[in-house]
């Protein structure tokens, strides 16, 4: 792995896994229509988040797009996590998906 990509690989890996729990537990909460584009969320920004890490870990040459997409989807998360923060699980996630993004922000700078 390559030092300076280290930090912005453990916050995508730590993003997947909050993403990950996160859509688990919408699927078990009761309005489960109020969580559609929270679930819908939490997959894209898991699975962007493990390419960004991928990618990284590698060395691709398209780290910097991956990179600021990844951001992009984890704004996008946080944000509509950050709505439901009656619900922990949403509230660790959106937490997770800012800090995430703001590792992606400046990989991609």
């Amino acid at each position: 792995m390559h030092d300076h990509y280290k930090d912005c690989i453990e916050e995508c890996l730590a993003c997947m896994q909050a993403c990950n729990h996160c859509y688990d537990s919408c699927l078990k909460e009761a309005d489960i229509d109020m969580m559609r584009d929270c679930i819908r969320l939490d997959r894209e920004c898991a699975e962007l988040c493990m390419l960004a890490a991928s990618a990284m870990s590698r060395n691709s040459p398209f780290v910097r797009q991956i990179c600021a997409l990844c951001a992009e989807a984890c704004e996008a998360c946080g944000r509509e996590c950050a709505t439901h923060e009656h619900h922990e699980h949403c509230r660790q996630c959106a937490e997770a998906c800012f800090r995430c993004a703001e590792a992606c922000r400046r990989m991609a700078a």
